[in-house]
């Protein structure tokens, strides 16, 4: 369950000793500030991320804690006042576009004795814009990339900076980024990802999870996409420091196996490639099957529309025998034009296909749209639209079901689109960056909204040449006839 924002810290801070000094505390800062308008949601997804860091530099035997703000719903003030109140020797922040601003005032109002480090792709695609920020002026290392290794040496002594790979601070006299780096330290940038300790779930907030009536755990399998979406964080191409891996099928069984012994029956894989190729989907399932996974477990993961498009109908079965539940793929689209120029590899006709396959062999699938793409116009949105009603439409007697899920269109620094919107002259960075909550909950009382709260953001700008209103009318009308579907069939 959710904490209150009025817990006491030991209440609200994940996995530290109040016994010891903590060393670090990994603060996920609010989407907004809460003493504004309360959260409408009572779920949001846990920071595995952090739960990484936490947990390696743990077990390096440093006393580490989780603030996740965002999942308790706390403002700035309070946020603030728990860092302050629980002395860390260092605060961590992961940086995200839509946050960014928040984890910069919070920054700003930390005891001078609290080190800052930043990280996240917010701090990847602009780290001299932030170090050059005054609110992040006690910055001493921002983090590049994947952290656990390094952060467990910045704890040990902040002076390794020097020695550190894609660290970088801003030099005291000169004003200007420094990066750190010493031959020898290259593989602080691809940790073995079989060899770091599974995640210890005590510095999760909300995971594992009860859902309908199953105990859920969120994995990670792999890291690093290889496809480059024009719109996401993690395209290639904003990401040239990540060595994409996958985790071993022998490794991600044995962390299922411990979170069984605690009564877990339910996992959804988070990455973008647990079934985004080939050759991971062949390795997994052979495992799954193996061990006979689908006999005890039900599964979710992300999906890409071109690979299980090439999959043949064997392999949908074996991934409906292993326990796969629901699949989430990025559709994004019902326009040609616009599927092509954010570079996702797909057709309409290839996802209705696709869903048809996986629906009629009893798999759910999510399917995430965006409205209000650069230059879309309304006919685009109308295409989209009209995807997703036949989707329902499709799999409306399929043993398994069809949901939407629908966002705004917002550009994120380092992608290929803020590149393609920066080249135009029409916008400025601050322009782009000047994420702002849109209530579409009609003040708490539109419950189709509620669930989605906490991504109602936008940077209201004419991006698209559909206007922003006939993007957030159609949003809005998909949202509500998916809330609607939703409880028709509950």
């Amino acid at each position: 369950m959710r904490t209150t924002a009025e817990g006491q810290p030991s209440d609200l801070i994940a996995g530290a000793d109040p016994q010891r000094p903590l060393d670090a505390l990994f603060v996920n800062a609010p989407l907004r500030d809460y003493t504004q308008r309360p959260r409408v949601n009572d779920f949001t997804l846990p920071v595995l991320g952090m739960g990484y860091l936490a947990t390696y530099a743990a077990s390096q035997g440093f006393n580490v804690g989780i603030l996740d703000a965002e999942a308790h719903g706390l403002g700035i003030e309070r946020t603030v006042q728990l860092i302050n109140t629980t002395a860390p020797r260092w605060a961590g922040f992961n940086l995200l576009a839509p946050t960014y601003r928040i984890s910069a005032d919070i920054a700003s109002q930390l005891d001078p004795d609290i080190k800052i480090m930043l990280g996240g792709h917010q701090a990847k695609a602009m780290p001299t814009e932030i170090l050059s920020d005054p609110r992040m002026a006690r910055c001493a290392a921002l983090i590049i990339g994947e952290a656990e290794t390094r952060v467990a040496a910045l704890l040990a002594d902040h002076r390794r900076r020097t020695e550190l790979p894609g660290v970088m601070w801003l030099d005291p006299v000169l004003k200007a980024p420094v990066t750190g780096g010493m031959p020898g330290n290259g593989h602080h940038l691809t940790p073995d990802i079989d060899a770091l300790p599974f995640v210890d779930r005590r510095y999760l907030t909300q995971d594992p999870y009860l859902a309908d009536g199953l105990w859920e755990a969120n994995m990670v399998g792999a890291r690093g996409c290889p496809y480059n979406c024009s719109f996401c964080g993690a395209a290639v191409s904003a990401n040239p420091d990540v060595s994409i891996r996958t985790r071993k099928p022998d490794s991600i069984l044995a962390e299922m196996d411990r979170l069984r012994a605690d009564g877990v029956t339910a996992f959804r894989f988070v990455d973008d490639l647990f079934l985004g190729a080939r050759r991971v989907i062949d390795q997994m399932m052979t495992a799954f099957s193996a061990n006979q996974v689908g006999e005890w477990a039900a599964w979710d993961a992300t999906g890409r529309i071109n690979v299980l498009n090439r999959a043949s109908d064997t392999t949908l079965d074996t991934l409906a025998a292993n326990g796969l539940r629901e699949v989430a793929l990025g559709i994004e689209s019902g326009s040609e034009r616009m599927l092509d120029l954010i570079d996702k590899r797909i057709n309409p006709a290839m996802t209705q296909s696709v869903v048809r396959r996986l629906t009629e062999r009893g798999i759910n699938v999510k399917g995430y749209f965006i409205l209000g793409f650069p230059t879309e116009t309304t006919a685009e949105v109308d295409a989209t639209v009209q995807l997703v009603h036949s989707l329902w439409t499709a799999t409306d007697r399929q043993p398994g079901w069809f949901r939407a899920s629908v966002f705004e269109y917002r550009p994120y620094p380092g992608t290929p689109d803020w590149h393609r919107l920066m080249k135009t002259g029409r916008f400025t960075a601050d322009q782009l960056l000047d994420y702002t909550a849109v209530d579409l909950t009609e003040h708490g009382v539109d419950e189709s909204m509620r669930e989605r709260d906490e991504f109602n953001f936008s940077v209201n700008l004419p991006l698209a040449d559909a206007s922003i209103d006939y993007v957030r009318r159609n949003l809005v009308a998909l949202s509500r006839e998916q809330h609607h579907r939703k409880a028709a069939a509950a």
